[in-house]
């Protein structure tokens, strides 16, 4: 069983940067791919970035980064020149598997909200 609890989400202004983290409850953390998903208000949840193990990437959008620490049993998502579409819960969550498909995950977090004003 693997807890999940995120934070550092909040109100920002367009352009501004924030960077959420992940705190994760699990000796074999470092054996986990972790995602990170969002959803915005009447949309579907939606893939962000996701870390291998060994802390290979793979993050659509160039503007954000994801990256862990796998002493502190962490793994965070860098957040830059946010902007109003940006607007969403982000969650993270635990894998055996680096992918984008939502359902391969076993363990989420509660999420944190992200909002950005124009």
């Amino acid at each position: 069983q693997v807890q999940l609890v995120e934070s550092g989400g909040g109100l920002v202004q367009a352009g501004d940067s924030l960077t959420l983290s992940c705190a994760a409850t699990a000796r074999a953390f470092h054996n986990y791919a972790m995602g990170w998903f969002r959803q915005a208000p009447g949309k579907e949840r939606e893939f962000v970035a996701v870390i291998s193990p060994s802390g290979g990437t793979y993050v659509p959008e160039s503007r954000f980064t994801v990256s862990r620490d796998n002493a502190r049993n962490t793994v965070y998502l860098q957040m830059n020149s946010l902007k109003p579409e940006d607007t969403a819960r982000y969650y993270c969550a635990a894998g055996t598997t680096v992918t984008t498909f939502e359902s391969q995950y076993f363990s989420w977090g509660q999420g944190t909200q992200v909002t950005v004003s124009s």
